[in-house]
């Protein structure tokens, strides 16, 4: 028996796997995401698992790894491959090495082309992979940088992936429709771009004329990643705060999400940190926000209340974010920035005041 969890994050539309040995309730995660850590803990918490590890397929484009939050807040190992060229980990993996957790472990395949550092994580019994970008539900990583090479994926794949039974059931790093596993037997016969009877050739020409925009968050997520998550920053405060179902953000930002906000609006401060003009212009305001400029917040610091946790808005949340930091250090304790600010909040129809419904509180 294997105890197992397939998570995801819909910002990334990428999956976390948590496998644990029921006997021992050591466990690991596959492929963790910063913002989803706190999920992540929560689960293991409630199943009374003891997080041994946390590995990476490889080196990610498209999020910040976990990893080195669940270092520290939970004691677990960072593990990835030898050739992904991180700095940071606890144990650098090889082919063919084990990764134990109790009475269980996973096999380590090589599997290079989407990264140079790629790596397939097999069950001992042979029955789950987790393939990472390498394979794709009916498809696969991209192979036009980070040393990505498509002859040598093709071959990762055939060889590593393909000769694996064929009732394995394959466990990709992410997926955009919503799929959420496959078999070896149906991507060696359905995947089309490496099953039937696709050549390498035919498969290098496809990859090259592909012609994918870089990954959004890319600038972001590789160097953190090559770091292993290790923030910049890293005096952030990790403790969950427990007035809001807040997350914690790569750049050390307590977030809270908008639904929560509207439902909850007379338990918290909403702090708009936009100019008066913008206050009472088209995306109007939170009905009740105190509104306090953010290049006046230092100096108007005593006008906020303290007596309730702070939620802090703006047009898309970069001064808002600001905000939290001025409040932080100057003691509030119960802050949270709104993520998207006023944008995301008219963009899901909460409710909303226009300049003429009523007056901002302070000006």
């Amino acid at each position: 028996m294997i105890l197992f969890r397939q998570l995801f994050d819909p910002q990334s539309s990428t999956y976390t796997y948590l496998l644990a040995d029921p006997g021992s309730r050591e466990a690991v995660l596959i492929d963790p995401v910063f913002e989803q850590a706190r999920r992540d803990g929560a689960l293991l918490g409630e199943l009374g698992l003891t997080l041994r590890a946390t590995l990476e397929t490889h080196v990610h484009a498209d999020h910040v790894t976990g990893a080195w939050l669940h270092r520290q807040e939970r004691g677990s190992l960072i593990m990835l491959a030898a050739a992904s060229g991180a700095e940071g980990a606890d144990r650098y993996l090889e082919p063919d090495d084990h990764v134990r957790f109790g009475a269980r472990h996973l096999a380590v395949r090589a599997t290079p082309g989407h990264t140079a550092g790629c790596l397939t994580f097999v069950l001992d019994d042979r029955s789950m992979a987790f393939t990472g970008d390498c394979l794709l539900i009916r498809g696969c990583g991209r192979t036009d940088f980070q040393g990505g090479d498509a002859a040598m994926l093709y071959r990762s794949v055939h060889d590593q992936v393909f000769s694996l039974p064929d009732d394995c059931l394959l466990y990709p790093a992410h997926d955009y429709r919503g799929l959420t596993a496959s078999s070896v037997a149906e991507e060696r016969r359905c995947n089309p771009r490496l099953g039937g009877e696709l050549s390498q050739s035919d498969f290098a020409g496809y990859m090259a004329n592909l012609g994918l925009p870089h990954p959004k968050q890319i600038d972001i997520a590789v160097p953190a990643n090559l770091k292993c998550g290790r923030p910049e920053f890293c005096a952030i405060s990790s403790a969950a705060p427990d007035w809001g179902p807040l997350q914690l953000s790569f750049a050390g930002i307590w977030e809270v999400p908008p639904q929560w906000v509207e439902e909850h609006q007379g338990e918290v401060t909403v702090l708009d940190v936009r100019e008066p003009a913008e206050f009472e212009g088209p995306l109007g305001h939170i009905p009740g926000a105190l509104l306090v400029p953010l290049g006046t917040l230092v100096e108007r610091i005593g006008e906020v209340p303290r007596d309730k946790p702070v939620v802090a808005v703006c047009r898309a949340g970069g001064r808002s974010a600001q905000a939290t930091v001025l409040l932080a250090k100057a003691g509030f304790e119960r802050v949270a920035n709104l993520p998207g600010g006023m944008l995301r909040w008219r963009a899901l129809n909460l409710e909303t005041n226009c300049a003429q419904d009523d007056a901002p509180r302070s000006i």
